[in-house]
């Protein structure tokens, strides 16, 4: 079985779109994903699955948040192997001085290719940093998130995806849930 990292985008922000997180891990379970767990409130959700088409797989989680909650959310997937490549690719690994707390990682809905990969590179962002490979943008915050210079609409609107962040220290502990998933018997 896989273990897939599901992340939903703009859930339980504010007083928008709310879900309680047994109600979601209840959606996950009806919808035959096994042994689905929460990380935090914002959405997250680590589970099995034999399902190899993640699009088809988001999809279906979307039409079932729709249906069981009233609403539309965006399903971000990645799988444990994804994740353990989105940290290996962290652009700030040798760097000394880096609060992983004001490290950003937006997950993509898609690749928005090489033309839209270099038009958001050229998007000034002082005094934050920005990379993007694949389907991941990296960003991080010297001054914290709460007042950032670089718009996230902006960035959605120059790749044409979606996307959804999460910080590093979340990053790391949905890495650790998913394989300590793996380990079980």
């Amino acid at each position: 079985m896989n273990i897939v990292i599901s992340m939903l985008r703009g859930v339980n922000v504010g007083s928008h779109n709310r879900i309680k997180m047994d109600a979601l891990r209840a959606l996950y379970e009806s919808l035959d994903l096994q042994e689905p767990q929460t990380y935090v409130q914002s959405g997250n959700v680590i589970f099995k699955t034999r399902e190899r088409d993640l699009a088809r797989l988001a999809g279906r989680i979307e039409t079932g948040l729709q249906s069981t909650f009233g609403f539309h959310a965006d399903v971000i997937l990645r799988t444990s192997s994804d994740l353990r490549d989105v940290i290996a690719r962290n652009p700030c690994r040798t760097r000394q001085g880096i609060d992983p707390s004001k490290l950003l990682v937006m997950f993509l809905a898609v690749d928005p290719g090489p033309e839209a990969r270099a038009s958001v590179l050229k998007i000034k962002t002082d005094p934050e940093e920005l990379w993007i490979e694949g389907r991941e943008v990296y960003i991080y915050y010297p001054n914290g998130m709460a007042r950032p210079k670089l718009s996230w609409p902006r960035i959605e609107k120059v790749l044409k995806t979606c996307g959804t962040g999460r910080n590093w220290n979340s990053v790391t502990k949905l890495l650790e849930l998913a394989d300590s998933m793996g380990t079980r018997t």
